[in-house]
């Protein structure tokens, strides 16, 4: 009688597939197809933003308001992982597992490029769905209301308008792709639609419920807002929020999430990985 079939991937093999998910993006992926898949992930962040202040329409209590706002984000960032859209905060995961197993030299300048592209993609395509949704929809003063309340969150570091102030937004940013990058991980993990899910919902919700900063998650949230006229202003708003914060979700990304679990291999276990990753074709699931 044969064993049954394990309902999730083991996680000393979580970073291979997300190496070799990440080495076959570069591969086979033009410039053009990396920006629109990057476009694509602006859009879903939006979404996410845009149904998290939906649903905490009303809510006053904390752990409910939260746990609605956790639900409506996971949705924007399940998308993503669904569809194989490129958002930066995952790629801090995958790209460093690209690197960490033995990337080819040719790979390390299209890596940057990525790492760019998917950034500066993302907040096209937020500042784009926020500029459809104010034009197709008419939602009233308690949407405006909302939005302003998490764009104050989001800049609540430009108010003392130091460097100790700049750096605690990167400092956040650190630890919330320190989640979001493990909300990547247990997807990866997951074998099932559900088993992907439940781990992503949990890890989203921590972050959105500590107010840790996520910079695709401001670029959408201000994406939505500043139509309505509420935010600081694009400048303020890239300066204080996304700049600092996309630093601190690098570190995060690499430091608490790929290089941990990349090192927790034996070492000859790293250079059967490595020869792995070169090796064979990649398989069509991704992180």
């Amino acid at each position: 009688m044969s064993s049954p079939r394990p309902q999730y991937l083991s996680a000393d093999h979580v970073l291979e597939e997300m190496a070799r998910f990440g080495t076959r993006r570069l591969r086979h992926s033009s410039l053009a197809q990396l920006t629109v898949l990057s476009l694509v992930a602006g859009v879903f962040i939006g979404s996410g933003a845009l149904f998290s202040v939906l649903l905490t329409l009303g809510v006053e209590a904390g752990g409910a308001h939260d746990l609605l706002a956790g639900l409506g984000f996971s949705a924007g960032f399940f998308f993503v992982i669904l569809s194989e859209a490129a958002l930066f905060t995952e790629a801090n995961v995958v790209m460093p597992a690209v690197l960490l197993h033995g990337a080819r030299r040719r790979l390390v300048g299209r890596i940057a490029v990525f790492w760019l592209l998917a950034a500066v993609g993302n907040l096209v395509g937020a500042w784009a769905f926020g500029q459809l949704v104010h034009a197709a929809q008419l939602y009233g003063p308690e949407v405006r209301e909302g939005l302003a309340a998490v764009v104050a969150k989001k800049m609540a570091y430009a108010e003392p308008g130091s460097a100790s102030s700049w750096l605690r937004a990167a400092a956040s940013g650190v630890l919330a792709n320190a989640f979001v990058g493990m909300a990547a991980f247990f997807a990866t993990m997951g074998r099932t639609i559900v088993g992907k899910y439940v781990p992503v919902f949990l890890a989203v919700t921590l972050f959105v419920t500590a107010n840790f900063q996520h910079a695709p998650a401001n670029m959408g949230y201000f994406g939505l807002a500043m139509p309505q006229g509420v935010g600081p202003g694009w400048g303020a708003a890239i300066g204080w929020s996304i700049v600092p914060v996309g630093l601190g979700n690098m570190l995060g990304g690499a430091l608490l999430v790929a290089l941990p679990f990349w090192y927790a291999l034996r070492p000859e276990a790293r250079r059967v990985v490595r020869d792995r990753v070169e090796s064979r074709p990649a398989t069509d699931g991704g992180a």
